[in-house]
């Protein structure tokens, strides 16, 4: 299914144009009609399964055709900053060209980033991500008013459960209107959150969204290196391993371009393809590849979907994806049409974390590769999981996660995209969201006014960790 086959707003469309994309997941196609449609849902979707654009997309279409100014009109509650952060920034780029306002709000601030808050609750705001405890200190003030509300979205329910929510989010829930869309998704779904369900959902159509797994006919493999040995590694991988046609994904425009001169000078036949290239030229350089002419391409995300060429051998993530679904979009480029494929993942020992998440949400423990002895020592992979007040190390197993910036966007007028304000604090870590002193010791906030792209990288829309 095409996202161009679903009634979703023109302003959404030129941004999921621009990313590239046009089939949906079966994760979208199984949820967004449902969404559209106007039911309520309870879904079991692990994070990283490309959940976020699935609840994301057609909420944020349904309250562009329905603003209520002045007024908050949905809301998204998380359990944790880093999740908050992560959501709001996927609003950022799927809604660029659109009047939607948002704002995340969670703890960690200070008094300036609590006025900002407040002034956005009280003026009414587009869509609200937030943590339970920082939203139940603006509800304390008595200034937050939910009676327009149209649609709210729980989002990792179980997780909020088990960190002792409970009890917050049905305070909210009963500030806000009986007639409205709810969603409410959940790794897990233990008789706790189908109480839960039962409290807050009406007839709600129960959605089962597993992680695609990568067919089993694809070698996977990974090399552990620090950052600065990837571009030698790349060359050594092309040199050594037979292929007829190579794709090295990118998570970053500038990375694809970096990395293509410095193959080129290396004499190795590449071409790049992002979004800064005209349809035209794409398509031209995508010929070339299928023939035979152009062996290896680097590439953004943009061809990870969508393209569907048999003669594929190999596929290197030049870096580790965002998210379990992106892996699985891009190694699947290789070992189509029954044919077998390799598929190299270079994992620096910053990502170590990041890749550790995407071997359990696939189910397998991919193999390390041995480092040529010539690139020099490499890192080990020891995976840190957080564990009571510190932190144990493990060589498999067990995640790493960095936290970001407070983050938000408002609209910009005339309708001329979106504009981000942002900048607060950067932490490493996921932590518990605790409902603060409304006094509250948050940082100061900056602000940065965005201009509209010739074209917009792709920002996680299949979810990440969920975009």
């Amino acid at each position: 299914m095409k996202f161009s086959e679903l009634s979703l707003d023109p302003g959404l469309m030129e941004g999921i144009e621009a990313t590239g994309y046009i089939t949906l997941t079966p994760i979208q196609e199984k949820v967004m009609p449902t969404i559209l449609a106007g039911r309520d849902i309870i879904a079991s979707a692990q994070t990283g399964t490309g959940k976020t654009a699935a609840f994301l997309l057609p909420v944020l279409s349904k309250l562009i055709e329905h603003r209520h100014e002045g007024h908050t009109s949905g809301i998204i509650i998380v359990p944790t900053r880093e999740l908050a952060v992560q959501i709001a920034q996927a609003v950022e780029g799927m809604a660029y060209f659109t009047p939607i306002s948002s704002i995340a709000i969670y703890g960690g601030g200070d008094g300036n980033a609590f006025v900002q808050e407040k002034q956005a609750l009280q003026k009414g705001v587009d869509l609200v991500i937030c943590t339970p405890g920082k939203l139940i200190a603006h509800l304390n003030m008595g200034y937050v008013k939910f009676d327009e509300l149209q649609y709210l979205v729980l989002d990792e329910a179980d997780r909020m459960l088990d960190m002792g929510f409970h009890d917050d989010i049905m305070r909210i829930i009963r500030q806000l209107p009986a007639k409205r869309q709810s969603l409410l998704f959940s790794a897990t779904m233990p008789e706790k959150i189908r109480s839960l369900a039962k409290k807050i959902l009406k007839d709600p159509v129960e959605v089962n969204i597993a992680l695609s797994k990568p067919p089993e006919k694809i070698d996977q493999k990974a090399y552990v290196v620090y950052e600065p040995q990837k571009d030698a590694l790349i060359q050594h991988i092309i040199r050594e391993t037979p292929h007829r046609s190579l794709i090295i994904f990118c998570s970053r425009k500038q990375t694809v371009k970096q990395l293509t001169q410095t193959l080129k000078r290396a004499n190795l036949n590449v071409a790049e393809i992002h979004s800064d290239l005209e349809q035209s030229e794409r398509e031209d350089l995508l010929q070339g590849f299928k023939s035979g002419r152009i062996p290896v391409i680097v590439a953004t995300d943009v061809l990870s979907r969508g393209i569907d060429i048999d003669t594929i051998d190999v596929v290197v993530n030049y870096d580790v994806p965002h998210d379990g679904e992106d892996y699985v979009h891009r190694i699947g480029r290789t070992a189509r049409a029954e044919k077998e494929g390799k598929a190299f993942t270079l994992v620096s020992d910053k990502e170590i974390g990041r890749f550790s998440r995407i071997e359990s949400l696939i189910g397998k423990v991919v193999e390390k590769a041995p480092v040529p002895p010539e690139l020099g020592k490499a890192p080990e992979y020891i995976v840190h999981r957080r564990s009571g007040g510190g932190h144990r190390a493990e060589h498999q197993g067990g995640h790493r996660q960095a936290g970001g910036g407070h983050h938000i966007a408002r609209p910009k007028h005339s309708g001329q995209g979106h504009r981000q304000e942002n900048g607060r604090h950067n932490e490493s870590g996921p932590r518990p969201e605790r409902a603060p002193r409304t006094e509250g010791t948050q940082r100061p906030e900056g602000s940065q006014r965005t201009g509209v792209p010739k074209k917009i990288e792709k920002r996680n829309p299949s979810g990440g960790g969920d975009a």
